[in-house]
């Protein structure tokens, strides 16, 4: 075989590779987008029952409010107070429980503390081994 015949016979490998290898990205890519668009769509039903129940506990909570003000009346305790009575208990509950979702929200407890612990190990490990050599 001749020099010209091996260079062009290699640049014809090397470029049937190239097409290869950018088919296969080609390919993968439109399956992650595929998955993807497949995965938002299942979030998205996903999210309208989440929204769907949180609608009827809702009602239900108004109904059983009423029936717990309508239960203390009816032990003899005046309707206003009976209202007022729920409505603090649930105003209490309800403080106790945003409170401690915004804490459990704050960014410290959102961050990525044993990656960073990790990172901190990892980086000590090839300071300790690039002084050794």
């Amino acid at each position: 075989m001749s020099e010209h015949t091996q260079k062009t016979s290699a640049r014809s490998v090397f470029g049937d590779v190239l097409s290869h290898a950018t088919n296969l990205v080609r390919g993968e890519f439109d399956l992650a987008r595929t998955e993807i668009n497949d995965n938002l769509k299942h979030a998205g039903a996903a999210v309208g029952m989440i929204v769907g129940g949180v609608v009827i506990a809702l009602t239900a909570l108004n109904i059983l409010a009423a029936a717990l003000v309508t239960a203390l009346t009816e032990a003899g305790i005046p309707a206003g107070w009976s209202a007022l009575i729920v409505g603090v208990v649930l105003a209490l509950i309800a403080y106790i429980l945003a409170r401690k979702g915004m804490g459990d929200l704050k960014l410290s407890s959102l961050a990525p503390t044993r990656t960073s612990r990790n990172v901190r190990r990892d980086a000590a490990a090839v300071k300790e081994s690039y002084n050794e050599s």
